[in-house]
């Protein structure tokens, strides 16, 4: 029996969605939000009525049939931390997607709606792997401050994905690899997974780990309070340069790493350095998963969007290769991830986690 589902990922200024027959893509779309539209609304949440009608709108221009679907899967939001997994939009995770339990985003809606439309049809509707997936052993949630736990919230869904790909492959279970998987995108998370847990990964939303193209990672923590309390920024701007404008944005001003791969590639002083350093710290980040793994590295699995150059990839290579061999899978399939959690439930393969 083949199971049909519409997937739904909603980001900031657009939503994503994309309707399969199993693992197979019938037809996406890409619904851009103009900005004065999406400023007509105060809050996010107050969006979802205007994102439930132009879903629906375009599901009839495809002449798609909304009642052969059998079932609809939504990115997950900010909930509370849980482990990895599909959860059914039960009506607790919808009150904390509603309320924004760790914050207001865009993908709080991704359950929202997709509870709403499921409903509408009589079909379950579920999130896979939401960046709040919180795996982490209790050792690597010390940080030195009491007051400042480690917390873990990573590209979870991608990570995830990436490492059940390798395990299907590779004939292993996924429950049974030591992998190090390595998203490399705006924000760059590297995770251990063992026993099919991520047992620690860097924080990449606060600031944690190797700097990417928008983030600046792991900084000076005294020299961070000196600026914090300098009394030249305020608290937005000081997080701006954390998340956002941090990182390649910081030093040479610019978030695209095929840029700074071109420019340094031509020569240019402060790109080649740049990219260098961002080497180099990937680098030191999969050298300490592989501690977190006692060395016992089945693979390393590099993947993102940076994953395509291989420049980054070969040069990873020749630093950290003499941990285990490497896999490479640019990019990130968010919506095939998704499509792959809710048939896991429906196949039997796996069961809903309740929320």
């Amino acid at each position: 029996m083949s199971y049909k589902s519409l997937i739904i990922n909603p980001g900031s200024t657009s939503t994503k969605i994309g309707v399969f027959e199993d693992e197979t893509l019938l037809f996406e779309e890409t619904l851009r939000h103009p900005t004065e539209e999406i400023s007509k609304y105060a809050t996010i949440i107050d969006q979802k009525d205007f994102r439930k009608e132009i879903i629906t709108d375009l599901l009839k221009e495809k002449n798609f049939d909304i009642h052969s679907l059998d079932f609809i899967v939504g990115r997950g939001g900010l909930l509370k931390p849980i482990p990895g997994g599909t959860y059914k939009v039960s009506d607790d995770l919808l009150n904390d997607l509603k309320i924004g339990y760790q914050g207001q985003h865009a993908s709080n809606l991704g359950g929202i709606l997709a509870r709403e439309i499921g409903d509408s049809i009589g079909v379950p509707s579920f999130i896979v792997d939401p960046v709040v997936v919180d795996e982490l052993e209790p050792v690597a949630r010390y940080s030195g401050c009491p007051e400042l736990p480690r917390r873990s919230i990573f590209h979870a869904l991608n990570q995830k994905a990436v490492a059940r790909r390798y395990a299907k492959e590779s004939g292993i279970p996924y429950e049974q690899l030591n992998l190090i998987v390595v998203h490399m995108g705006g924000g760059c998370s590297v995770g251990a997974h063992r026993g099919g847990k991520i047992v620690d990964v860097n924080n990449i939303l606060d600031g944690e780990g190797a700097f990417s193209p928008e983030r600046a990672g792991t900084v000076p923590a005294g020299d961070l309070v000196k600026l914090c309390f300098s009394g030249k920024y305020t608290e937005k701007e000081i997080y701006k340069k954390l998340v956002g404008g941090g990182g390649f944005n910081g030093y040479v001003g610019t978030n695209d790493a095929r840029i700074v791969e071109d420019k340094a590639l031509e020569g240019v002083p402060e790109y080649a350095a740049v990219l260098d350093a961002f080497h180099y710290q990937m680098a030191k980040d999969i050298g300490a998963m592989a501690t977190v793994l006692n060395g016992k590295v089945d693979k390393i699995i590099l993947t993102g969007g940076i994953a395509y150059s291989k420049v980054t990839c070969e040069d990873l290579k020749k630093r950290v290769g003499w941990i285990a061999d490497f896999v490479i899978y640019p990019g990130e399939d968010e919506l095939l991830a998704l499509a792959q959690g809710g048939l896991r439930v429906m196949k039997g393969e796996e069961e809903a986690k309740a929320y």
